[in-house]
């Protein structure tokens, strides 16, 4: 019997189920197939001892994004963080979980310490050395919008970081400008005939972005490890300004369960509330279709900040707005899958 008929081919493809989805892990595929976070190397930059809420989205996008960057940097890479929950669960003094040079800011200010922090590396002629910033959702879209906004002008050589977990959660769950929609905060409760967060509030930074022309800019999930990391390498070869925006859901502010983390993330994409794109300039060049679109209430249930809207009388009309909402996002950002030619 001939045994190379009957060895095993090394170069087999392999079905979907048997590598599960894209997060940690998937070993079963190439060495260039595989996530940074699968491989031994990876720099575990924020690493073991912060003290973040269990199943936090938080915590799983910082450490994907910024062991991204690192990889991408050959480990030369300075992170400038705002205060908000990752700051404070990562560096309780004097304490730190961050294996890479970081520089606490304040809560509206990362931006410009950033850009001070690669003029410095430029004048030095450290060019080897990458700079990104990073925050919350409350210190990029609301405190520190103006100096956000100044970089994008000034096209200075940043990567900006959104974790957005929409709400000033490390201050007790607060409206930011990233809550939707409906949502109870402690500053929008469930009470009156339109309990939640108003409609016609907030904004896009993402928008806002590609609206300043900069080089790059891109949404993300945790729920996508493999897309995730592609998009910090991708912002990491290029030079000028650039904002990756990267929903991470919170349980302790969204009322969900600790496990539920990633499948809620899923769940805002393939519903169409968080849609994932890429720009360049100006111009959007890529989106992530949507291949089994599922109604908002799906992503709405498991979330006690959205509780109210199957009890009161103004629940189903304000899920039909957030629907509503929804399928733009889907038009706006050409999400549907695009139709197979007979």
């Amino acid at each position: 019997m001939d045994d190379k008929t009957h060895a095993p081919d090394a170069t087999q493809k392999l079905r979907f189920y048997q590598k599960g989805t894209f997060t940690v892990g998937n070993r079963l595929v190439s060495e260039s197939e595989r996530s940074v976070q699968a491989s031994i190397d990876r720099s575990n930059a924020l690493t073991c001892g912060h003290r973040a809420c269990q199943g936090c989205g938080e915590a799983l996008g910082a450490r994907y994004a910024v062991d991204a960057a690192m990889r991408a940097s050959g480990g030369n890479l300075i992170a400038v963080n705002a205060t908000g929950c990752l700051e404070v669960f990562t560096t309780p003094y004097p304490e730190t979980s961050w294996q890479v040079p970081w520089i606490h800011s304040l809560f509206g200010n990362a931006a410009a310490v950033a850009t001070g922090v690669a003029a410095a590396m430029r004048v030095k002629g450290r060019h080897a050395v990458r700079t990104i910033a990073q925050g919350g959702d409350g210190g990029t879209t609301d405190i520190g919008l103006g100096c956000l906004s100044g970089m994008f002008e000034r096209n200075d050589d940043v990567l900006y970081i959104c974790y957005d977990n929409e709400a000033y959660m490390n201050t007790g769950v607060q409206r930011s400008s990233a809550t939707p929609p409906t949502a109870r905060t402690a500053t929008t409760p469930a009470l009156g005939s339109e309990p939640g967060a108003e409609f016609g509030k907030g904004k896009s930074v993402p928008k806002i972005a590609i609206a300043h022309g900069i080089p790059y800019v891109a949404t993300a999930t945790v729920a996508d490890l493999h897309d995730l990391e592609r998009k910090v390498t991708k912002a990491m070869g290029l030079h000028g300004a650039r904002y990756i925006h990267i929903h991470v859901p919170c349980p302790l502010g969204w009322g969900s369960a600790s496990h539920d983390t990633i499948r809620l993330a899923r769940l805002a994409v393939e519903s169409g509330l968080f849609p994932v794109f890429e720009a360049e300039h100006g111009v959007l060049t890529s989106s992530r279709k949507i291949r089994n679109k599922v109604p908002v209430i799906e992503y709405l249930k498991p979330q006690k900040r959205f509780a109210h809207l199957f009890t009161s009388d103004s629940g189903p009309a304000r899920i039909a707005a957030l629907q509503a909402m929804a399928d733009r996002n889907v038009a706006e950002f050409r999400l549907a899958p695009e139709k197979e030619e007979v």
